[in-house]
Formats: structure tokens, C-alpha cells, sequence
């Protein structure tokens, strides 16, 4: 990803962006930036997110979020004359019927960088156009903007859009009003359009309140004998005391109802359950971390159940954190600290930093957690702050605007409000 924004979502008002090129400061320029090539923009590899409670760092992922999903379903999810999924800014009466705007700007795997606007309201897409960049020139592929006076949508079609003119007439008819274009041309199987969509919506991945890392992903590596160790090493490097991990299948009588049995917290998972079945047994996950006693060597199992809640999220985060960075994936994640400890946050943040990040993955998270606030693991161009005026509105903005010198205590100035962004706390009285 290179840079994102939006405007009218939620608690965002004006337009507000996300933006991942790298400065021209040369600190940590080999561990925390891409390398650009062929004059291509140098990208950061992480950016974090800062702010106080309710200032809106939540809104600028769900409005990633929410892009990505209307991709992925709008043409296939969404019945005719289905409200889509968008909430405008509530607290001002101009912004409430006004549409939703979201701008992404990507390179996707056949090397080209795209440039994809949509704007919508819950009745209807309003704009949507794309642009790309070939040979770093730019073709405006298609654009279509509704018309509020006639009633009709406009339609513009560019010359290097690939297509003939009775295609082009067919996706445009098939697109309903409160479809995307780019999510309609697939489906009818355009070619030209597939890494845009597939960019969007297998690449760009998004966790945030209510939506948590797939679990079944780490349980995947474990299954895996040619995986086992890769997991493994994930595990051990984050010093939590695991020895080994193992992945048994178990029949067992299905657990009371509120109940889950020994070891099934968050990986309980039942196997091979034809639709409508009851039966008597099914097959369990069970996953088992064995563990080291200090004074005979030898091995004692424990239920990953019976692990701290740290323990057992690092474990979830582990099969996903390790594929993204194995497809070179751009994800996002709300509250990256929750349960964990401060040094396995910085763990988990420096993968995206480290050797093992060879495919340029990129790391996107909003925290609390003020220690990571350090020129020692982060640049500042990649420290971000969401703060909400007096009008309620969010407002984002990068750590460079404030010019800090390169040898500031940054975890300070921040606590102390030089930056913005915090909370500030009154009496509740006698």
C-alpha cells in the first residue's frame, strides 16, 4: 500500500490520509523501508497509529476495511435495492446525505501501481474510477459518476481499457446501482481488472473490533510436518517458554453447552460434521504446548487453554503474522497490544523489520502502548496520531509535522501532550 484516504465516514469529516512513503531520512533505512526500484517509491514497512480512546484510530482501519469488503461483495453479496454498508459523519447536518469517499493507491503483483476511488451512500455508488500507472505513465482506465439532476449514471471508458464496446455495454448494464464496477467486471470475468481485485481483497488484510486472526491458520502450520518448525521458530524467538508445540485429533463427547473442553479455548474446532449432524463423538483440535521442567529436563504438556491470555493470542496471530509475511501482504490490525505484553508487541512489530520480511509485507496497527515510541525501532515518519476537535471530527496526522529532533524522547513528549492525540482527564468531583 502506499497511501489511504477517506472523507464523511464515521467520526472522519474532511478527507484524511494514511500515508506510506518513507521520508527522505536515511535512519533504519535498510530494516524498516522498502527499497524502490526502478524509480519506484520507497515504502515504509510499518506504520503505527496512536491516539486517545474514541478520537477515531479505529474508524481509519474499518474504512479500509469497509472498501475492501464492498470489492470483494458488493456485486455478488448485495441484493438489488440493499442499503450498502456506509455511515456518513452523523454531527453536522451537510455532511449526513452526503456519500462516503475512499481513495486507495497500491502496487499489486503484476508490478503496477494503481490508483481506486469509490464513493458511496447507502442507497447507491456515487463515483467510482481507477487509474493506473504502466510503465509510470498514466491510463484512466473507466470512471462512472451519478448524475443527481437526470438521474442517470455517466460512463467514460479510456482507450487502454481493454475491452470490446458490447463487453463494456454488458458490464456497465449488469452493474446495479449499489454495486461497484471493478466487483461486477469480475464476476463476468474481465482479465485486466484481476489484480486490482484480487490486490484488494487477498492482499489487503484487515482486523479490527469483532473480527480477529483466523486461528485456523496456525493450526494449518501445525498440521503441516513441513511447517511445524517454521511455527516453532515464531514461537520460541518470542521467549514465552514453549518447547514444542503438538496438534492431536481427538473423539470426544461434544462439551456442555457454554462449555468448551480442556484446551479448546479459541482453537476448538470440529472436523468432518456433515451439514445438519448430531453426532455422539466428534473430532477435536487439541493443542498441546509442551514445556521443559527446570530441575529433571524432562517434557510436561500444558493445554494452550491453560496458557496466558498473551500466550494464546501470540499463538492465533502466529500462522497469519507468518503468511503475510510470506505473501508480502499489507495488514492492519486494531489494538495490536491487547493481552500481550509490550515486548511481544515489539516482537511481533520487528518481524515486519527483520530478514524474514524478504517479500516487503507492511504492517499497519493502532496501540496504547506509548514504549514502542522509541528511534530505536521506529522512524519517525512512521508514527501517526488520530485526534477529534471540538466539532467531534477526527483528524490524522503524521509525527513529521511537528519537525522533532532526531534524538527527542518520543514516548516523553507524547505523554506529555506535545504531540496531541491523548486523553485529557477531569474531576469528577466531590
Amino acid at each position: 500500500m502506499i497511501e489511504f484516504s477517506v472523507a464523511n465516514f464515521r467520526s472522519i469529516r474532511s478527507r484524511q490520509k494514511l500515508s506510506m512513503v518513507a521520508s527522505p531520512d536515511a535512519a533504519h533505512l535498510q530494516r524498516n523501508v522498502s527499497p524502490g526500484q526502478n524509480n519506484e517509491l520507497r515504502l515504509l514497512r510499518s506504520a503505527v497509529v496512536y491516539g486517545a480512546n474514541a478520537a477515531g484510530k479505529s474508524n481509519v482501519l474499518r474504512a479500509v476495511e469497509t472498501l475492501r469488503q464492498l470489492v470483494q461483495n458488493s456485486a455478488t453479496g448485495f441484493q438489488e435495492g440493499q442499503a450498502i454498508p456506509v455511515t456518513p459523519f452523523l454531527l453536522a447536518q451537510a455532511s449526513c446525505g452526503e456519500p462516503s469517499e475512499f481513495e486507495i493507491i497500491f502496487t499489486a503483483d503484476d508490478g503496477v501501481r494503481y490508483h481506486y476511488c469509490c464513493a458511496a451512500n447507502s442507497e447507491r455508488v456515487v463515483k467510482e474510477w481507477l487509474v493506473a500507472y504502466p510503465r509510470a505513465r498514466a491510463q484512466r482506465w473507466f470512471e462512472r459518476e451519478y448524475d443527481a439532476q437526470s438521474r442517470t449514471q455517466r460512463w467514460w471508458f479510456g482507450p487502454n481499457f481493454s475491452a470490446e464496446r458490447a463487453e463494456r455495454k454488458v458490464w456497465r448494464e449488469f452493474t446495479r446501482d449499489n454495486a461497484l464496477f471493478l466487483s461486477t467486471a469480475i464476476q463476468l470475468n474481465n482479465a485486466q481488472l484481476r489484480p486490482v481485485f484480487n490486490w484488494i481483497t487477498q492482499k489487503l488484510i484487515v482486523l479490527v473490533p469483532g473480527v480477529e486472526m483466523n486461528p485456523l491458520l496456525s493450526l494449518n502450520l501445525l498440521r503441516d510436518l513441513g511447517e511445524q518448525e517454521q511455527i516453532m521458530r515464531f514461537m520460541r524467538a518470542a521467549d514465552i517458554g514453549i518447547d514444542r508445540l503438538e496438534l492431536r485429533e481427538e473423539d470426544q463427547p461434544p462439551p456442555a453447552v457454554g462449555k468448551l473442553a480442556a484446551g479448546a479455548v479459541r482453537v476448538h474446532f470440529e472436523l468432518g460434521l456433515p451439514s445438519g449432524s448430531a453426532p455422539q463423538t466428534v473430532k477435536h483440535l487439541r493443542v498441546l504446548a509442551w514445556h521443559k521442567q527446570a530441575d529433571s529436563g524432562e517434557e510436561v504438556a500444558l493445554d494452550i487453554g491453560d496458557e496466558s491470555d498473551g500466550t494464546q493470542k501470540l499463538f492465533e496471530f502466529s500462522g497469519g503474522w507468518l503468511r503475510a509475511l510470506e505473501w508480502g501482504a499489507t495488514l492492519l490490525v486494531d489494538e495490536l497490544d491487547r493481552s500481550l505484553h509490550p515486548h511481544m508487541t515489539r516482537f511481533l512489530v520487528g518481524l515486519f523489520h527483520s530478514r524474514k520480511n524478504d517479500k516487503n509485507a507492511q504492517l499497519v496497527f493502532t496501540t496504547h502502548d506509548t514504549t514502542l515510541l522509541d528511534s530505536e525501532l521506529l522512524r519517525r515518519d512512521q508514527i501517526w496520531f488520530v485526534e477529534k476537535d471540538k466539532q467531534g471530527c477526527s483528524h490524522v496526522y503524521s509525527l513529521l509535522e511537528y519537525s522533532p529532533r532526531k534524538d527527542e524522547a518520543l514516548e516523553r513528549g507524547y505523554l506529555k501532550g506535545r504531540y496531541g492525540a491523548i486523553p485529557f482527564i477531569g474531576s469528577i468531583g466531590d
